[in-house]
């Protein structure tokens, strides 16, 4: 190798240790958001489920509509307010922050472009069977999320939040075509993203690095 390919992985590798550095010292915001999803969209999972078993009851054939779409609105208007808090808070620029952003917005789009992509084929079918599989994958995604959480920042307890994530999933699928499918979801929404999106926002000192 020649000097200057040397010193162009060498200061490659400053780069990296720096941005690691950063990481650890720059907390991670959006963690609201994080606690948002998981709060609005377990107790939607529990009305779900309430819906099913008779507990309780709305309009045949708009309930279940009704609540998804009613939490994804709420949760719409919840996300509008917290995105412009976080954008002005310091911190929210650093490559710690902005690649962890961006994995979660991601994961957003990534479940919103599901979401159609199965009531689509649950339209087609004539089936909501179809949606049995969906909390399953929205559960993998999360554990990305996590995962990338987790490397930009060194906290090294979000990674098993992202493990708790991909070991939910095949448990959601388990229990696909059961009623308690919504329950089993909703805990998942509590533990693994709820309660670490809490944890995360209480992490959030006032002066960030």
């Amino acid at each position: 190798m020649t000097d200057d390919q040397i010193q162009s992985v060498k200061d490659d590798i400053a780069f990296m240790r720096a941005l690691a550095a950063e990481g650890q010292r720059t907390p991670l915001l959006g963690g609201s958001i994080l606690a948002a999803a998981g709060l609005i969209f377990g107790v939607a999972s529990l009305a779900y489920w309430a819906l099913l078993t008779g507990i309780l009851q709305l309009p045949h054939g708009w309930g279940s509509f009704g609540i998804w779409m009613g939490a994804l609105a709420i949760f719409f208007g919840v996300l509008a307010v917290l995105n412009r808090r976080i954008g002005g808070k310091p911190g929210a620029r650093s490559p710690a922050n902005k690649a962890s952003g961006a994995a979660w917005s991601a994961v957003g789009f990534s479940i919103f472009a599901l979401a159609l992509g199965y009531g689509f084929a649950g339209w087609r079918l004539q089936s909501e069977d179809v949606m049995m599989t969906f909390p399953s994958v929205i559960f993998a995604l999360y554990g990305a999320g996590w995962a990338v959480a987790s490397a930009m920042s060194a906290k090294k307890w979000l990674w098993w939040v992202a493990l708790g994530s991909w070991a939910m999933s095949p448990v959601l699928g388990w229990f696909a075509g059961q009623d308690a499918l919504y329950l089993v979801y909703a805990a998942g929404l509590f533990g693994l993203t709820l309660i670490p999106g809490v944890v995360l926002l209480r992490q959030e000192p006032s002066d960030i690095v």
